[in-house]
């Protein structure tokens, strides 16, 4: 859990806490840990067209480099959390930072797709440590109200700006060095942050009641992963025996879940905090945008380097403005929630973002970026950024102090879950799709004197002959090349599209969750929003 683990009153006052003195060093460590984790989600984005074609990954299997790291980090925040409290802050960080690199490297030197998705998960086990130790260590360092405000301030930025330097800072390296280089490059962060914080942070932990709740841990695991890998199966049909059962076994699981959780003493997850109507419907709404968020910028990423051509730096440069947008949207998100309340932005925010996704299901083969692409972008990061601060908020109200990092846990959790879930499901659109595409449109028909190499057999393997090559051929066979370009990038566009289309219903699906859900007023409101959401 990304433990905000309200200073509890084992931390004392200020003067008691072993990190006040140095605590602005202690943040600057704190962030350096969160920028890398961040840096992470969107990082590995850019570099997936590259690495899919170094290590033959196929289209469907290559949504398992996003989904492990997800599925791994959001199933296991909440045991993470209470780790990094019992176990000691200060141990857990650097476990979690050491972990963290040692499976960056995995997945760098991985010459397997399998070996890749497993270093992917591997992240994701010690990104659930390493990020509530982080921001529990923040946490029980701040103490004075004003100073925390400040903390936590920079802890956002960095967390909101970190997935805009990932985009950029992945296509550099993939396009200038390596892919392999958008892990790797976790190694030497981790070091230093390590080599910092050993002889600057001091340990600290919580007292009392510090058992484990490991039937819960286990359960909520083995649920949400039967359930995800349910809907990867789903490729194959929603009615196939293994789909049904993956998905029921899920379900049956995440029932037993909560069975555990009431009788507990000491629960992994408080069921307090999700049965409130205004926290339920936060936490609706921060599972479908954390699935919105990754199927929209895994696809778009395909498409802009698969059929736009555009380079690696390219890419994550056409994918800056949605993060410049819920940056601006944010700000103003933040002045207005005060005034009028959470509820009209949280249902505002569904429609204006549902309405960008709705723009790019419109992408065509030939479609212009600045015409299709960057509106689309735009109305969608406006819309997420009416959305997300108030439903930050509100997934804080009326929650006593010692649930507050539970919630916050659950908020960040969600998120990750979300985009795990909604990966597995978009993968199964997008095969959907494009399977149908195919179905009902005939592959174009080679003339004579087209060499076998630019005819392939297999369209999920077909390539795109070089423009130099295809000047030198016959007008006929230039046209066959062409028409074959656009019945190849047909059937990817198709899956782009209905990805995209169907990641806007799921954010619509929040203003009618909103509506009947949420009675908080703009004065029930914590005074501070919880951080570290990534």
């Amino acid at each position: 859990m990304t433990t905000i683990s309200t200073v509890e009153s084992a931390a004392g006052p200020a003067s008691d806490n072993p990190n006040h003195e140095r605590r602005w060093l202690v943040l600057c460590i704190v962030a350096f840990a969160q920028l890398m984790v961040v840096l992470d989600g969107t990082i590995v984005s850019i570099a997936l067209p590259a690495a899919q074609a170094d290590l033959n990954i196929s289209d469907l299997d290559r949504a398992w480099v996003v989904t492990s790291y997800a599925l791994a980090f959001g199933a296991l925040l909440l045991l993470g959390g209470r780790i990094a409290d019992y176990w000691g802050r200060k141990r857990s960080f650097i476990v979690g930072m050491a972990g963290f690199a040692v499976a960056s490297a995995v997945g760098g030197f991985a010459q397997t797709g399998i070996e890749l998705f497993v270093a992917r998960a591997g992240q994701g086990v010690f990104a659930a440590l390493l990020a509530p130790a982080a921001l529990s260590i923040l946490t029980t360092t701040f103490v004075g109200e004003k100073e925390r405000a400040k903390a936590f301030a920079v802890y956002g930025a960095i967390s909101g700006g970190g997935a805009a330097i990932g985009l950029l800072l992945g296509g550099v390296l993939t396009q200038y060095v390596d892919w392999r280089w958008c892990l790797l490059v976790n190694i030497p962060i981790a070091l230093f942050a390590i080599a910092v914080t050993v002889p600057i942070v001091k340990e600290t932990k919580a007292h009392g009641d510090t058992s484990y709740d490991l039937p819960g841990a286990v359960l909520i695991a083995l649920g949400l992963g039967s359930l995800v890998y349910g809907f990867t199966r789903a490729e194959h049909g929603w009615g196939q025996p293994d789909t049904i059962a993956f998905i029921a076994l899920g379900l049956a699981f995440l029932t037993l879940f909560v069975l555990v959780e009431r009788r507990t003493a000491n629960p992994l997850l408080p069921l307090s905090i999700p049965w409130h109507r205004d926290r339920g419907a936060a936490l609706i709404g921060s599972m479908l945008v954390g699935s919105a968020l990754l199927g929209a910028t895994l696809y778009l990423t395909f498409y802009l380097q698969i059929v736009l051509g555009f380079s690696p730096v390219m890419s994550g440069v056409g994918s800056l403005p949605m993060a410049f947008f819920i940056v601006i949207a944010s700000t103003v998100a933040a002045q207005l929630s005060t005034r009028i309340g959470p509820k009209p932005l949280m249902v505002t925010g569904p429609v204006v973002a549902a309405a960008g996704l709705l723009m790019l299901s419109q992408i065509e083969v030939h479609s212009s970026y600045w015409t299709h692409v960057f509106p689309g972008l735009a109305i969608l990061g406006l819309g997420l950024g009416l959305l997300m601060v108030p439903m930050q908020n509100l997934a804080l109200i009326g929650v006593p102090n010692h649930d507050a990092g539970a919630a916050s846990a659950l908020v960040n959790a969600t998120l990750q879950v979300g985009g795990a879930l909604g990966t597995a499901l978009f993968t199964t659109v997008y095969a959907s799709a494009k399977a149908s595409f195919t179905a009902d449109h005939a592959a174009p028909v080679p003339p004579e004197g087209v060499p076998d190499s630019m005819v392939p057999t297999d369209l999920a393997n077909a390539t795109v002959p070089d423009p130099g090559q295809i000047a030198l051929l016959p007008q006929p066979v230039q046209d066959f090349v062409d028409s074959l370009t656009d019945y190849f990038f047909g059937a990817e566009v198709s899956g782009y599209s209905a990805v995209f289309a169907w990641t806007a219903i799921l954010l619509a699906v929040i203003t009618p969750v909103v509506l009947v859900l949420v009675r908080a007023k703009k004065g029930d409101l914590p005074d501070e929003a919880p951080v570290g959401i990534h």
